[in-house]
């Protein structure tokens, strides 16, 4: 049985993490999404809202769990037996930038590997940080985002401005 961890922020959870979710969830037995709690950041949604908004999300994948984690994620995979770390990659500043995460885990702990997938063409240009640029501005989010998070999102808008 192969399982894997597909961690990030999340702030918000955009189609295209729901697609990557859905991806790994039919590329793996078990797939753990982890959204990351990080007191050094300032997220505009909590991380239990990310953690139900989550949920709704994949509600209809089996195998596809949903945990927040505060601490490194090889440590999460150790600790649950997972071998695989899960992350998308929408070009090639991200895959440096996952390249070196990747590199640091492996020093971390040899035993647990890096997959990347390139994200869905339909997704390419999705950046959570540019759905709040576009709430600054009232702007139409509906293809960006499901409409559970959106419906979120936009009740806190008043926070963004």
């Amino acid at each position: 049985m192969v399982k894997a961890v597909f961690p990030g922020t999340f702030d918000p959870p955009t189609k295209g993490h729901i697609n990557l979710i859905r991806r790994g969830a039919a590329l793996f037995d078990s797939l753990d999404v982890i959204i990351a709690v990080n007191s050094q950041k300032k997220p505009l949604l909590s991380p239990d809202e990310r953690l139900d908004l989550i949920s709704e999300s994949i509600k209809d994948m089996p195998g596809v769990s949903v945990h927040l984690w505060d601490r490194l994620i090889v440590d999460y995979a150790v600790s649950n037996d997972i071998k695989v770390i899960l992350r998308g990659v929408r070009n090639s500043a991200d895959f440096g930038y996952e390249f070196e995460l990747a590199m640091m885990n492996k020093q971390l702990n040899a035993g647990v590997e890096t997959i990347f997938l390139p994200t869905d063409p339909k997704y390419f240009v999705l950046r959570s940080s540019s759905i709040k640029e576009l709430l600054m501005f009232d702007s139409d989010i509906s293809q960006m985002v499901p409409p559970h998070v959106e419906k979120l999102l936009r009740g806190k808008s008043y926070q963004i401005k």
